[in-house]
């Protein structure tokens, strides 16, 4: 399906983009916990509701 070269250049692609990634979060480690104390709600709030969501229909069916 991918030549031997694409199949090179995927992976390669994919290591240097993972640790640009993480070489960028490491680096903004501080502004992080400055700016974006309080996400953790937000993130658990917006799983919560997916749940209610998927439980609703679930009893329903």
């Amino acid at each position: 399906m991918f030549t031997k070269g694409q199949l090179v250049f995927g992976i390669l692609f994919a290591i240097a983009f993972i640790g640009v990634l993480i070489y960028a979060y490491r680096k903004d480690t501080k502004l992080h916990k400055k700016y974006y104390k309080g996400s953790i709600w937000v993130l658990l709030a917006f799983i919560s509701f997916i749940l209610f969501i998927v439980a609703i229909k679930w009893l329903f069916q």
